[in-house]
């Protein structure tokens, strides 16, 4: 397994590019096996759960090809047929967001077999509510094995409340009902950026969705869907990712390609905490952080969106360890995303974790350690750590990060970080 290098104590100073949106791409690409025809996405990062979607879609019998280009990759789909209605267990363990083909193969082909995810490094998050959403538009649902079978006879519009809000069943939902008969309305639906790049992605392809950024998401279902070509929006966590990074080495970063309605809750705690952010240079798609005064500790509870995202919250952490004072940080959406708090401590952390509570008391010096990353944004806030910590860490398990960060490594040398991967074969 690789590993990285991370010399600390360098503040970051120059232009730092925000690759596609993951977590807009992963739907984006199960939205192609809802047409026959050509769907061209542009901008999608080149990162490991997109090759997992793809290997995917290959499985179900659909052709894609890719394309390098200078941000992102342009990924080509058709899905003229399919071979196999199985997303396989071996997949899905890999990427829970393997689920999203459950909507659009049901829609179209009207079946689909998928393993049940089970639970995972953050907690359990189980996809009952993709199922009583199928269920009501219509769809019979057997479990058998680990898996389960989904099949309808034609999907018809209905009404459906989400009794928790969830991302990745409102735009399951949403897929599904571009195919069905009559209207379908999504109560208490995601308002995440992410879902509204979907629904303009369906809308291009002949959907008629209104509402999508709203609790309320309509869907009037057509008989059929087309080809269409659509850009991926920029990553809003990488975006908040390098923001914090710029600030805790006391840098001057530009983070350039994000858009920053999409980051009005991070901006506004980084802001209220010390950190200096300015648009520009560059347009309303760049922002800088620049070095100022003393970091203030500053309490957070992450909250479904426009509320402070969950997957910022390692990041934060570690930023508030360099705060003058105690800040609590609350997690409402996962109920066991603080293992990086662990490793945080390693390196010299005052952290103290009750339950979904964690205090962090700082300012604190860091040390370089070697440290395990646990999942995906648990490696960023340890990036974080590394940079500002004296001497050497080593972080073990970079394949997490490898997951939802575009080459992360090679953005952070270049703005004058001290940051090596180490391969097993080195």
């Amino acid at each position: 397994m690789d590993k990285f290098l991370i010399t600390g104590g360098r503040p970051l100073h120059g232009r730092i590019v925000v690759s596609g949106a993951k977590n807009a791409a992963l739907p984006a690409l199960a939205a192609s096996l809802l047409t026959d025809q050509r769907v061209i996405l542009r901008n999608i990062p080149r990162v490991r759960d997109l090759s997992t979607m793809r290997s995917l879609l290959e499985d179900l019998g659909v052709d894609s090809s890719v394309t390098h280009e200078t941000h992102g990759n342009r990924v080509e789909i058709e899905a003229r047929q399919l071979l196999n209605p199985v997303a396989p267990y071996e997949l899905v363990k890999q990427m829970r967001a393997s689920v999203l083909v459950l909507g659009p193969l049901v829609a179209r082909f009207g079946k689909a077999r998928v393993s049940l995810p089970g639970g995972c490094a953050i907690g359990v998050r189980p996809i009952n509510l993709h199922l009583k959403g199928l269920e009501k538009l219509g769809a019979s649902i057997k479990f058998d094995h680990g898996y389960v079978d989904v099949k309808a006879d034609g999907l018809k519009g209905t009404d459906f409340y989400f009794d928790t809000i969830s991302v990745t069943g409102t735009e399951n939902l949403m897929m599904a009902a571009t195919l069905a008969e009559g209207v379908t309305v999504l109560e208490n639906a995601a308002r995440e950026p992410e879902v509204q790049d979907l629904a303009n992605l369906l809308n291009k392809m002949g959907a008629d969705i209104e509402g999508a950024g709203t609790p309320r998401i309509r869907i009037r279902g057509r008989s059929k869907l087309q080809g269409a070509e659509h850009s991926i929006i920029p990553d809003r966590i990488e975006a908040g990712t390098f923001l914090a990074a710029g600030a805790i080495t006391a840098g001057e970063l530009v983070v350039d390609r994000c858009i920053p309605e999409h980051l009005t809750s991070v901006l506004a705690d980084l802001e209220m905490c010390g950190v200096k952010v300015v648009g520009g240079p560059g347009g309303p798609q760049t922002l800088t952080v620049k070095a100022g005064s003393t970091l203030q500790a500053l309490d957070v509870t992450t909250q479904e969106y426009p509320g402070f995202p969950t997957d910022m919250q390692a990041q934060f952490m570690t930023l508030m360890t360099q705060a003058e004072g105690s800040s609590v940080i609350t997690e409402t959406i996962f109920e066991n995303r603080f293992m990086h708090a662990l490793e945080l401590a390693r390196m010299g952390a005052d952290i103290t974790v009750n339950g979904r509570r964690a205090v962090v008391r700082g300012p604190t010096l860091l040390s370089g350690a070697k440290i395990q990353a646990s999942d995906l944004r648990a490696s960023a806030s340890l990036v974080l750590a590394g940079l500002a910590a004296e001497g050497d860490t080593i972080i073990d398990r970079v394949y997490h990060i490898d997951r939802g960060y575009e080459r992360i490594e090679e953005k952070l040398t270049q703005v004058g970080a001290r940051i090596v991967r180490i391969s097993e074969s080195d």
